[in-house]
């Protein structure tokens, strides 16, 4: 980036993801933002830009993922503070959408808190998004401002591509979790040159799910089950489980969003799973770091994106295969 780009674009981030922004800011040749991003005594967020933001084009790196309402608060507030600063254009890039689940209302009287989370934004003076494999595509459409929606299937690919040329790992199926996960799946399966095969799950009662049969071949083969978070992990073990148990023979799986909220971290270590391949759209503190778990960084794509939208050039290209 020249030097005449890096004094109109500005790059800072909270206290969600700093590795993430540090990496970005890296690949674009910048230093991130002078800003403080922390807590009054009564635990309310304080924040303070500490450098001249008047005219620039800002981007925010910062996830909202745990603490959730911490991290989406700092992004609100740092918004409100460049807006008030005069920055010609901000830019949130959250690689991960906290709220993401809540979606769509599936009884009475419940919230849809992605489409709030999405107006509090564009409240704040958030005016573009730039975010990573969320939960519904559709939440795009909850936002009345431009979103670049990326994946991280390409990032995926292009590390199992690499593993095939180094080890044999046999014929390849590509697998998704349930019905619903099959454009995910088949975006993944092309770019590895491999055919899918689909779990087909029923749900007897609320968050209890029994695998009932695996739609496509996958004995003796290499089976990679893709989804988009990785939470509690009781999902992904037990799709590995029937898979294993129905002839597979061996087990990867694939998450862009590796929550990992307890036991998830354990069920992974005692599960059939041979390695969990995941990105550093959230930050992996060091306890939940087992050489099962692999992480892959998303900072070139996101800087990349970052690039584009500054020199007002087309994003899409980074979705092709």
């Amino acid at each position: 980036m020249s030097y005449e780009d890096g004094k109109k674009l500005k790059i800072f981030t909270g206290n969600a993801n700093p590795e993430l922004a540090r990496e970005i800011a890296d690949y674009l040749g910048l230093e991130l933002g002078k800003a403080f991003v922390g807590k009054f005594n009564n635990g309310e967020i304080q924040v303070m830009i500490d450098e001249s933001v008047r005219g620039k084009d800002v981007f925010v790196i910062q996830p909202t993922c745990q603490p959730a309402n911490d991290t989406l608060m700092e992004l609100l507030i740092m918004a409100d503070a460049l807006k008030r600063a005069s920055a010609k254009h901000i830019t949130a890039v959250v690689p991960y959408y906290g709220y993401a689940r809540q979606d769509r209302k599936t009884r009475g009287r419940e919230p849809i808190t992605s489409k709030l989370v999405a107006d509090l934004m564009t409240t704040s003076g958030i005016t573009r998004v730039v975010t990573m494999d969320l939960h519904a595509g559709q939440i795009q459409g909850f936002f009345d401002i431009p979103v670049d929606h990326l994946g991280s299937a390409s990032i995926i690919a292009k590390y199992i591509n690499q593993k095939k040329e180094e080890t044999d790992m046999g014929d390849i199926v590509v697998v998704s979790p349930d019905l619903g996960g099959v454009t995910r799946a088949r975006d993944l399966a092309d770019r590895v040159n491999a055919p899918i095969a689909i779990i087909e799950k029923r749900r007897p009662r609320p968050g209890v799910a029994e695998v009932m049969n695996i739609i496509g071949d996958i004995k003796g083969k290499t089976c990679i089950l893709v989804d988009d978070i990785v939470d509690t992990a009781g999902s992904l073990c037990g799709g590995a489980k029937a898979l294993k148990e129905m002839g597979a023979s061996r087990v990867f799986a694939a998450c862009a969003h590796a929550v990992l909220t307890d036991p998830a971290v354990e069920r992974i270590q005692k599960s059939v799973i041979s390695e969990l391949i995941i990105t550093n759209t959230i930050p992996l503190p060091p306890e939940k770091q087992i050489d099962k778990i692999k992480v892959l960084s998303v900072a070139p794509l996101l800087g990349e994106a970052i690039m584009r939208i500054f020199h007002d050039v087309s994003v899409s290209r980074l979705f092709d295969k």
